[in-house]
């Protein structure tokens, strides 16, 4: 367990960063990757939802709290780095429960967790914005309990769950933010004129936005847009799920073994995580 001091540490360098400029936050699934991006000379990493659930052979929000909590104390032992915490829908029905979950996450040592709108149902997959807010505000109030250090995302899913309506999210995002979300999050815009009117809405407050897809955007254009930190969702774990089932399908469709061909090396591999 992270001591207090460290964890402490931690979220006071994760806040420095949103406080200006453009960083990019990449969601690692396992303690593996995690430390790989450290090498990699990344500041912060951010969890997925989507990553550790494949890892666990589930869908993505079929997790249960207690292995995320477990995979969130895995994940800030793997490296030095903060971690963001991707805590879906605070895995509570009622504002009690995500306040009191939120609680156990801030226990991890996490140094920032974000709480979504959707509700996991096709046919009504969003929150209303009333019910969103109280939950919001009870995330909230549970970090501010545990001494306020926390950041607080606060995510509108309307992009992602099928209700593309900038103007609603906008009306979200704002909500979130005058109930004491620290930064803001709508995954799933991707023009520019989308990022920008996004970023405008909820300024002075840092926006994050989510490239987990092929795009001709450049850190300088989304540093220019206003953006304040990038993350990649489930796209790592989708690369590397990826690679290992074109390999796996050649073997099996075909007998040919050349799907190795970009396979990482076994001896960078143990260079990485052999102990000193």
């Amino acid at each position: 367990m992270l001591s207090p001091d460290l964890a402490s540490a931690r979220r006071r360098a994760f806040r420095q960063l949103h406080a200006s400029g453009c960083f990019v936050l990449p969601n690692p699934w396992d303690a593996g990757s995690a430390r790989y991006l450290q090498q990699l000379g990344f500041k912060a990493l951010a969890t997925t939802s989507s990553g550790v659930a494949w890892r666990h052979a589930q869908a993505d929000g079929q997790m249960g709290l207690e292995d995320v909590l477990a995979h969130l104390r895995e994940m800030v032992a793997a490296t030095d780095l903060p971690v963001n915490a991707d805590f879906e829908g605070g895995y509570a029905a009622d504002a009690e429960g995500v306040a009191r979950n939120v609680r156990l996450a801030v226990e991890t040592g996490v140094a920032g967790l974000s709480i979504e709108d959707s509700t996991g149902d096709p046919q009504s997959p969003l929150r209303g914005i009333e019910e969103a807010v109280t939950r919001m505000r009870a995330a909230r109030a549970a970090i501010d309990a545990t001494g306020g250090e926390t950041l607080l995302v606060g995510r509108a899913e309307n992009f992602i769950v099928g209700r593309p309506d900038l103007d609603d999210a906008i009306r979200r995002l704002r909500a979130y933010a005058e109930a004491g979300a620290d930064c803001l999050y709508a995954p799933g815009i991707r023009t520019r004129e989308h990022i920008a009117a996004v970023v405008a809405a909820v300024a002075p407050k840092p926006v994050n936005l989510l490239v987990g897809f092929t795009t001709d955007l450049t850190m300088d254009d989304i540093a220019a847009l206003g953006v304040r930190r990038v993350s990649v969702g489930g796209a790592m774990a989708r690369s590397a799920w990826g690679g290992f089932m074109r390999a796996a399908q050649m073997i099996a469709a075909q007998g040919r073994f050349d799907g190795f061909a970009d396979a990482a090396s076994g001896a960078e591999l143990n260079g990485l995580f052999r102990r000193a």
